[in-house]
């Protein structure tokens, strides 16, 4: 019991690295000039369906606070300029909008991945539940935004296009690659941990 409550704690301080590597270096941010494209929600992915729903939230904490350090200048990536225009109308809708939707990636990655196992959608539950984490990161991250600037007073309008353009590309993409790598990782970790329980 001793033994894999170190493992927990260890595979849980391993992906909240990961996730500021992948955060605060290009390696995990692709920037697009006014929005960047992430793969942060793998981790998330990962640490809420092999250790549960409570770590998942703290890596989930953990990529909002990368994010929000992005915003700040804090990365080696360039800030989005949407998000830059936020925090300096207001800084608190901005750390809301960075922290609440990777809140919400562990809660839905967790409540889809269980209907589905229930449901005896075994091999379907790991994409589909890391395609839920992202697409919920990419809608409420975005989704946001566009509240949050209209909440601001700035002009909302504008930037319709560039979300939707962005929500739809960069959505889908990371929605796939999700779906790919986090059920690679998790079934390679298993193995690799010889974790008899398959995953929370």
């Amino acid at each position: 019991m001793q033994s894999a409550q170190i493992r927990k704690l260890t595979l849980t301080a391993i992906l909240i690295a990961f996730v500021f590597l992948l955060g605060l270096t290009p390696i995990g941010m692709i920037p697009l000039g006014f929005i960047n494209v992430t793969i942060l929600v793998v981790p998330v992915v990962i640490g809420t369906i092999m250790l549960g729903l409570t770590p998942g939230l703290m890596i989930g904490f953990f990529f909002g606070s990368a994010s929000l350090m992005s915003v700040l200048g804090l990365s080696m990536t360039p800030p989005s300029a949407l998000a830059g225009t936020l925090l300096a109308s207001s800084p608190i809708l901005t750390v809301i909008m960075c922290y609440l939707p990777r809140l919400l990636i562990p809660v839905m990655v967790h409540l889809s991945y269980q209907a589905l196992t229930k449901a005896g959608r075994k091999r379907l539950a790991l994409p589909v539940a890391a395609a839920v984490g992202s697409l919920t990161n990419t809608v409420f991250y975005l989704g946001l935004m566009y509240l949050f600037y209209r909440f601001a007073s700035l002009d909302a309008s504008r930037i319709v296009n560039l979300i939707l353009g962005t929500g739809f590309i960069a959505g889908i993409s990371e929605a796939a690659v999700a779906a790919i790598l986090a059920p690679a990782i998790i079934i390679a970790l298993i193995k690799a941990l010889n974790i008899k329980e398959e995953v929370k």
